[in-house]
């Protein structure tokens, strides 16, 4: 029989295109078909793209974790979290016994340049394995150092006609980080010792004293503070404030390297947004060698990503400025960061200690979900495919890691020590290019775009109106490649906002265009 379905909040699929309808649409009832009746709050908990297609009965109820940044800080209750959700995926044995067919990867990768990496060969064995954005690192090195490795990159694409690699120039900041050690070796720390921390720089540190780059360290903790340093690994507790130093008792045993990042959670951090040598890298490095993306360390608020730009000026207008979201403040301040960088990171690491480990999933997800709909490129890192840094084989937690990421909506992955310092660089890089095509054939494109037109009401651009018409049609049509002509860029990420099935053909005349579009998805 036929029913005229008012309910702006029912959802069917078209019998004959195999597309969902748009909501309030008359439509034929199928016995086949389960619709979704659910409250109007239930549209926004599903806005995080790229979630797997959600059944929706009117008494199961979902978390909102893409519009209050709340839910990453507040406890979740307990019958929410025995709540078991519901999930329609599609995904049949066969699909998983059957090997994938070759296509092209949608996601990007960006590979942390380093010793293990840096050659000529290595870097061309890495294009070809499917390295998009070559990130260097100004936590480390100096200029002379990273021009090195520019030089073999760019020879190494030369090789390659066609290649189109672009150079992500990711600054120091504003962090907090372990000075030297003696003669450059680790130190053994064992749980329970005494160690202090100096704020004096110069020290070359040994397994009683360290120290660190924050002069208001003794000012900024207090008895009894934690002080967590390489990625978590090394827990402190704060015992007494000197004037330029502190002591601290060591939680656990741990060998401690050179330079490792410091976190102070729930410490009120009194540093500016971009520093002396953020400023030099700037503008004697990114400016004259051409770098395509520069990505802000530490960035806290829309003002930090404004005064990169303003450090860029006129003669660096064209570099993009991606923001590292790494903090609780830069969480409480994420949609003002948005709005104002041009991409996104959501770094992990330093997510997970300010946060507790357990809900830094929740952080990742509502990055995403927000630069999603607000049509920015959004980068997944730190420790994705982190056991290869010695097997050359990920673990299989790790894919499925890497998988879900590609289901949150991330447009590129990030391998940092993986391809920077690791024994299988060419391996890592071949390993989640394999992963990434795998979760984009779980994807259901048709559900994807409808959430993405859910979350964008609001009247667009005619330009924004053309790309999304054409991403429907796409999908109404099975279309398996959309082309694009572009002078910019910004049409060819119209269209990369609304996630078509079909892989994008960016045609333009411009190098640093074809450059800069490798770090966006499709």
């Amino acid at each position: 029989m036929r029913r005229n379905l008012s309910d702006r909040h029912t959802i069917g699929r078209n019998p004959r295109t195999g597309t969902l309808t748009r909501p309030g649409l008359p439509r034929r009832w199928s016995k086949d078909d389960e619709l979704m009746r659910t409250p109007s709050s239930a549209y926004d908990q599903l806005l995080v793209s790229g979630f797997p297609p959600v059944q929706l009965g009117s008494w199961h109820r979902y978390r909102s974790i893409s519009q209050e940044f709340d839910d990453v800080f507040k406890p979740v209750s307990a019958s929410i979290a025995r709540e078991p959700a519901k999930f329609r995926v599609g995904i049949e044995i066969q699909q998983i016994l059957t090997p994938t067919k070759a296509r092209a990867r949608k996601t990007k990768i960006i590979c942390a340049i380093g010793p293990a990496s840096w050659s000529v060969e290595m870097l061309g064995q890495l294009l070809d394995a499917g390295m998009n954005v070559a990130r260097l690192n100004f936590s480390h090195g100096d200029h002379e150092l990273h021009k090195r490795s520019l030089s073999n990159l760019r020879e190494a694409m030369a090789a390659r006609p066609g290649c189109h690699c672009a150079v992500l120039l990711d600054t120091k900041g504003p962090e907090i980080r372990s000075g030297f050690l003696k003669e450059h070796k680790p130190v053994q720390l064992q749980a329970g010792q005494m160690l202090e921390i100096t704020t004096d720089y110069g020290v070359e540190g040994d397994s009683s004293r360290i120290a660190c780059t924050y002069e208001q360290l003794p000012t900024s903790v207090s008895v009894g503070s934690k002080i967590l340093c390489d990625d978590g690994s090394l827990v402190m507790t704060v015992l007494e404030c000197l004037s330029d130093s502190i002591i601290v008792r060591v939680h656990n045993d741990h060998v401690l390297e050179e330079k490792k990042n410091m976190n102070l959670p729930g410490a009120a951090i009194q540093i500016p947004g971009i520093t002396e040598k953020d400023e030099n890298d700037l503008l004697n490095f990114a400016i004259p060698h051409g770098v395509d993306i520069v990505s802000g360390s530490f960035v806290r608020s829309a003002a930090n990503v404004r005064a990169i730009r303003e450090c860029l000026g006129e003669a660096g207008r064209h570099i993009r400025v991606h923001a590292k979201i790494e903090s609780q403040e830069a969480l409480q301040n994420i949609d003002e960061i948005i709005a104002e960088a041009d991409g996104i990171h959501v770094s992990r690491g330093d997510l997970g200690m300010e946060l507790s480990p357990e809900r830094v999933f929740l952080a990742q997800k509502m990055i995403i979900g927000k630069a999603n709909r607000a049509g920015k490129p959004v980068v997944t890192s730190t420790q994705m495919l982190q056991s290869m840094t010695k097997k050359i084989t990920p673990s299989n937690a790790e894919c499925t890691d890497v998988a879900n990421a590609v289901l949150d909506g991330t447009d590129a992955m990030m391998l940092s020590a993986e391809t920077a310092k690791g024994m299988y660089p060419k391996e890592a890089v071949e390993t989640m290019a394999k992963i990434c095509v795998e979760a984009e054939q779980a994807m259901d494109y048709a559900e994807v775009y409808r959430l993405h037109r859910a979350a964008n009401r609001k009247q667009v651009s005619m330009y924004e109106s053309v790309a999304s018409s054409a991403v429907e049609i796409s999908l109404d049509m099975g279309v398996k490649l959309i082309i694009s002509i572009t002078d910019t860029g910004s049409s060819t990420k119209l269209l990369a906002k609304y996630r078509p099935k079909a892989n994008i053909l960016a045609v333009t005349s411009s190098e640093l265009t074809a450059r800069q579009l490798s770090g966006v998805s499709r």
